[in-house]
């Protein structure tokens, strides 16, 4: 076993991993333990206090829309809340989602909310982690999850009044300690989480540790600590949470009663509470109860009673509390049973137990790490969901960078208040465990989609309305409809040499510097309509842009003299079947004689590579003369067959045979491009076009490869598309992925465990490392990745499944669309003494902030001469490469609804 109070080192939660056999024993009632046993004296000193929990578990969409579920479910269990508690003091209920709370909030009248306040005041209602959702812990970024806890605790404060104590996450697909890391700032001192696998839940429930204090990896003293409970059993429904034989607490879900909604599938149902029975129906729950107390170390025991959804009808409530309550009151009478029993909020729980910890000097212990990959049962892993989807989550990330650089630049607006109010909440729907994710039904993430894009569409037109005000020096000039530049805004608050491509009608085109006149690095390049067809009426223009931190920079792009832009010269190849592509704009020639088996090169003067000629895939390159062997590959995995469990939107199950090699059914069309500022080599396949692009630039964009792919699998059945990245680098079985954008966590692949329980949730980051070289992968999109051999990282591009996985949702996931991904890979040398260092370098970290924060280009047409617009620079100079401006967010108005007051 594990000592987790001399633990001291890294992670200790990869030593339990390292520990388990990952097998899968029978343990009687609870199939996935063990059986519990007690002598009965345990309690007699210290009785056992019994903290049962009421919740509704509302997701804010899934199978149905957010609106539909609002509609059909969630205002009756607010309204009978109302009711129902105010009827008994003694009944309590949690509640989480502040986006459904805040919408019924709305609905409501006066004399409902101050009966609301009076329940919140009296410690019946409590709202817990107070984010806008219950949030993915796997695929967002640290900014979208502070930010939905930051709209949910905002809006608390203004309209109740109070601050969260308690985090509760039972249905998150696997736990975070970046979550752990936010709650604790945002001045939360407990929490709870649910989903685990099922061997770690059985280790730490032998343990006793359960409950322990979860710190940060990177922390040597208790600051970050936050008391973390586990639950123990398989879900947080009634049947798994009053003890380990979920057919005994099923009898205890009065909900089943015979006559309504819902039964209990081991087929003995609940009974009502009588005189006649209450004594053997007590002694039969307490026995639960006394068992699942033996897994924790106090005596102290926190039991939810509720499900998804629950508390709709008005006698749901009657049903659940009278029945219970006889059952306390008969606990209570009978001080022999040593057992004090009541209704409880979360914060009751932990209040109790930190007391009862203090009173009888017990610790809990120290744990770090994460909790992903999770399996709920047998070889079923949840790592699926890492990618399924790709396309929102690409569009996810977006929005997320509209916001950011719309609240950098910001004008006070009523009509632009209303658009970021609901750029914001949309963002933060979207966090929900189930939208992010990709594990919605099909129209629900249309509703989410359509949320996103319109609140891009609507942030574009504030920013460039906000940024042509700041940029006027005659402010009287400004109208909300016209901003008639070129402007690029830098998000980042470091000083960025960046290129800008955008689109124009002429190959002869030039960019000046609107302040200085100075005219800039430029190249012009074809936009293919086809890939072997150029346009002949569109072009891209690229330049260097130098962009101080935080700055809008204006620029004018001009008619040039006829030739003088700088053109790409392409090369163009498709073994067996030569291309004569004419362009009166380009030169454009063909692989002759044996140039078509040497290896195509492009270089610049930090990295030199080599591709094959057939694919055009990667397959070395060169780094300050250091040679490193990468190789690009492409991947199938299909998945089981028969009668077995498939993949589907959580699951990943992939075929006995694992991965097959992406063999296209005729050769790829291979382009090079060479310009002055960049020149790539791009690959179009039959289900994907790849681009490796090198930039001529100093500073990190030079020292990295751009690596984009255009994903379109809809032909496909059954099947997931993999980059594969071959290298030799001597990694063993370890590799680092990123947790949220927000830290790096070290990642062991093992032999023991199924092929699709390697896998690990990617939302920036990746690296390989031997003792002198590092392999990173910067990503812009969050998706699955494993390591499953030395040197080797598979990403998930995209996942088309055709059945459901038996987890609820009721489809496969068959509503793909054409998605880019984008990468920027680096190779380091790590130098001396660097073997123990597992975070991203300041050089990879630069790379990782360059692309979340892509420059914004805004562009419109030059018409408007008299308008005199001058640079805006708010910082004098970058700020330190270790503070990273992450939010500028205005507190919202205490007397208006939904609108920002002048606070920041």
């Amino acid at each position: 076993t594990l000592n987790y109070e001399s633990y001291s080192g890294t992670h200790p939660l990869l030593d339990v991993y390292d520990l388990l056999p990952f097998d899968n024993p029978d343990g009687g009632p609870w199939k996935q333990g063990f059986e519990i046993t007690y002598k009965g004296d345990e309690w007699s000193e210290q009785p056992l206090e019994l903290f049962l929990i009421p919740h509704s578990h509302n997701d804010p969409g899934w199978i149905k829309t957010f609106d539909a579920y609002y509609h059909d479910q969630t205002r009756h269990i607010l309204d009978n809340m109302v009711v129902k508690l105010s009827e008994d003091n003694r009944r309590k209920l949690i509640w989480a989602e502040i986006s459904y709370f805040s919408k019924w909030w709305n609905d409501i009248d006066d004399q409902k909310r101050a009966a609301v306040k009076r329940l919140v005041e009296a410690g019946q209602l409590e709202l817990v982690t107070g984010g806008w959702v219950m949030p993915d812990e796997a695929n967002s970024h640290y900014f979208a999850m502070l930010d939905q806890l930051m709209e949910g605790h905002q809006w608390l404060q203004k309209h109740l009044g109070v601050k969260p104590r308690s985090g509760w996450a039972i249905d998150p697909f696997g736990h975070s300690p970046s979550m752990a890391y936010l709650l604790k700032g945002a001045g939360l001192h407990n929490m709870l989480i649910q989903r685990v696998h099922y061997s770690i839940k059985k280790h730490f429930a032998q343990q006793q540790t359960l409950e322990f204090l979860w710190r940060q990896s990177w922390d040597s003293s208790s600051r970050s600590d936050i008391t973390c409970h586990m639950m123990p059993f398989y879900s947080y429904d009634v049947p798994h949470t009053c003890g380990p034989n979920p057919a005994v607490c099923c009898q205890f879900d009065f909900q089943r009663l015979p006559g309504r909604r819902t039964f209990c599938p081991w087929k003995i149902p609940p009974k009502p509470i009588t005189d006649q029975n209450v004594h053997e129906r007590a002694l039969l729950l307490l026995d639960q109860y006394r068992q699942k107390s033996r897994l924790f170390r106090s005596s102290v025991l926190l039991v939810p009673l509720g499900d998804d959804f629950r508390y709709v009808e008005s006698s749901e409530w009657d049903v659940q509390f009278n029945n219970y309550q006889k059952l306390f009151d008969y606990f209570n009478q009978h001080p022999e049973l040593h057992i004090k029993a009541r209704f409880g909020t979360l914060s009751d729980y932990f209040q109790a137990l930190h007391r009862r910890l203090s009173t009888t000097r017990t610790t809990l212990p120290k744990l770090r790490g994460d909790f992903f990959s999770y399996a709920d049962r047998d070889d079923h892993y949840w790592t699926g969901y890492f990618t399924s989807r790709p396309f929102y989550k690409r569009l996810d990330r977006k929005l997320e960078a509209t916001l950011r650089y719309r609240r950098s630049v910001w004008l006070h607006d009523t009509h632009h208040d209303v658009w970021l109010t609901t750029g914001r909440r949309n963002l933060a729907l979207f966090q929900h465990h189930d939208a992010v994710a990709g594990t919605e039904r099909e129209h629900v993430v249309v509703d989410y989609g359509t949320r996103l894009f319109q609140s891009i569409l609507n942030l574009h037109q504030v920013l460039q309305s906000s940024a042509h005000w700041l940029l006027l020096l005659d402010k009287s000039q400004y109208h909300h409809d016209q901003s008639k530049s070129l402007i690029i805004f830098n998000p980042t608050e470091q000083l960025r040499t960046s290129v800008i491509s955008v689109v124009v009608d002429s190959p002869d085109a030039q960019v000046i510097d609107a302040e200085t006149g100075r005219q800039m690095s430029t190249q012009i390049s074809a936009v293919w309509a086809e890939p072997s067809r150029p346009s002949t009426d569109t072009f891209q223009l690229s330049f260097v842009a130098e962009l101080p931190p935080l700055s809008l920079v204006v620029y004018h792009v001009t008619k040039a003299s006829s030739g003088s832009t700088p053109r790409v010269r392409y090369t163009v190849h498709r073994r067996g079947n030569p291309l004569d592509i004419h362009t009166e704009h380009f030169q454009v020639s063909s692989l002759q004689g044996s140039e078509a088996d040497a290896p195509l090169s492009l270089s610049n003067k930090h990295v030199q590579i080599w591709s094959s000629p057939e694919t055009g895939l990667l397959e070395v390159r060169i780094f300050k003369l250091k040679v490193c062997c990468v190789n690009v590959q492409f991947l199938w995995y299909g998945t089981r067959t028969g009668s077995r469990d498939k993949s589907g939107a959580y699951l990943f199950l992939p075929a006995d045979e694992g991965a097959q090699l992406y063999i296209s059914s005729e050769p790829p069309l291979v382009r090079i491009s060479r310009g002055p500022i960049f020149s790539d080599i791009t690959s179009h396949f039959p289900h994907f076009t790849h681009t490796v692009r090198l930039f001529h630039l100093d500073g990190h964009a030079g020292k990295s490869l751009e690596i984009s792919n255009l994903v379109d699998i809809r032909s496909q059945v059954n099947r997931e598309l993999v980059m594969k990245i071959v290298s030799d680098v001597a990694s063993g079985n370890r590799f680092y992925s990123d947790l949220n954008g927000f830290q790096m966590q070290q990642r062991r692949t093992l032999a023991k465990l199924p092929l699709q329980a390697n896998f690990y949730p990617m939302t920036s980051a990746v690296f390989l490392q031997d003792s002198t070289s590092r392999l990173s992968l910067l990503s812009a999109q969050s998706q699955g990745v494993a390591s499953l051999k030395p040197g080797e990282l598979e990403l998930v591009l995209d996942r088309r499944l055709q059945q459901d996985d038996n987890r609820g949702l009721g489809q496969g996931v068959t509503d793909n669309k054409l998605t880019a991904s984008l990468y920027h890979l680096l190779l380091e040398d790590r130098g001396v003494g660097g073997a123990s260092v597992d975070h991203l370098s300041l050089l990879a970290h630069l790379a990782s902030l360059s692309l979340c924060h892509p420059p914004m280009t805004m562009v419109a047409t030059s018409n408007s001469q008299l308008l005199k617009l001058r640079p805006f620079q708010p910082l004098h100079s970058s700020l330190p490469c270790d503070i990273h401006l992450l939010n500028l967010r205005t507190l919202e108005d205490t007397q208006v609804r939904d609108a920002p007051g002048v606070k920041v």
